[in-house]
């Protein structure tokens, strides 16, 4: 058995899994999200603002604290969306660097296709009885991985579809116009084509979404008292349910969301537009592959990240 820790840093967030890892399993010690918005700004600059610089190697330096205070015996730093995007990405991954020094971490700033690989591997270690093919969908904030495959990934790719890069191009009235709204869909549209063209979008038997746009939009449809992730993992919807509750939160004021027991105050302003992406994807699911159901899982490219230190150990 091997303690390790995963870092995933996106766009939005940045998370934190400590596990022991054991024949292929994980046992969790610690799981932490901060909303960090690192990559606020990033579409319309091309860089990393200072602020969420600041914010988000502070708590990469928390992080860093607390794998030693816990034994971790390596650490896995992840960098997706934001830090490829951005002209000063350099200057973040030395910071992170010297927060993980004494792990001799380097920050890894991956491709699409390695987010899209790892995002896989994590959805399905924590979902059991789901009939192949599959396909993942992880909604992040700056891209969108769609994967297909097996046990193991056969296609996949990232677009630059995600929940925060769509709220900053087009999403800006509370709530959301239509006239906001068609546009933002325009572009969702294009890149699910662009994924069709390299992932084969029909003969899915399984559709799982994870991260956060995707779970909160399934503890609206389950309608929760909280957040409560025992709930949404490996929950199955229908079709017309996950519809039905993306409209309603993109229809939403910021108040109104506000006010739901299971949103997290960092997704208050971005779940519209996370919410326009995933309607979207299912709605193209049930029309190519005439998908009925959609299930969601809480294990994602952080728990894939961890494992992959198993792996190559």
């Amino acid at each position: 058995m091997s303690r390790v820790g995963a870092i995933d840093c996106g766009t939005n967030s940045i998370r934190l899994l400590i596990a022991d890892v054991e024949n292929g399993q994980l046992q969790d010690v610690h799981r932490e999200m901060r909303i960090v918005r690192l990559g606020h700004g990033v579409d319309a600059t091309g860089r990393i603002g200072d602020e969420p610089m600041a914010r988000t190697l502070a708590a990469a330096a928390d992080y860093a604290a607390l794998c030693q205070q816990e034994g971790c015996e390596s650490v896995r730093f992840v960098a997706t969306s934001a830090s490829r995007d951005a002209a000063n990405a350099e200057e973040f991954v030395a910071g992170v660097r010297q927060a993980f020094a004494a792990f001799g971490t380097t920050p890894e700033v991956v491709t699409g296709r390695q987010e899209a690989a790892l995002s896989f591997a994590g959805a399905l270690s924590g979902l059991a009885g789901s009939a192949a093919p599959h396909l993942v969908v992880d909604i992040g904030g700056g891209s969108t991985e769609f994967v297909r495959g097996d046990t193991t990934v056969e296609q996949a790719l990232s677009v630059d579809i995600g929940c925060v890069r769509m709220t900053e191009r087009h999403l800006r009235s509370d709530p959301p116009s239509e006239a906001e709204i068609w546009p933002a869909l325009g572009d969702i549209t294009v890149a699910i084509n662009a994924a069709a063209e390299q992932v084969d979008l029909t003969g899915v038997s399984t559709l799982v979404g994870v991260a956060g746009s995707v779970t909160t939009v399934t503890a609206h449809a389950l309608r929760l008292d909280s957040y409560r992730p025992e709930a949404i993992h490996g929950s199955e919807l229908s079709v017309e349910q996950v519809i039905a509750a993306c409209t309603e939160l993109v229809q939403m004021s910021r108040a109104d969301r506000a006010a739901l027991p299971y949103m997290h105050e960092g997704r208050v302003d971005v779940i519209g537009a996370g919410a326009l992406v995933w309607r979207s994807i299912v709605q193209r699911l049930a029309h190519d592959s005439g998908l009925t159901t959609v299930r969601t899982s809480e294990h994602d490219i952080l728990d894939g990240i961890a494992l992959s230190q198993a792996t190559a150990g």
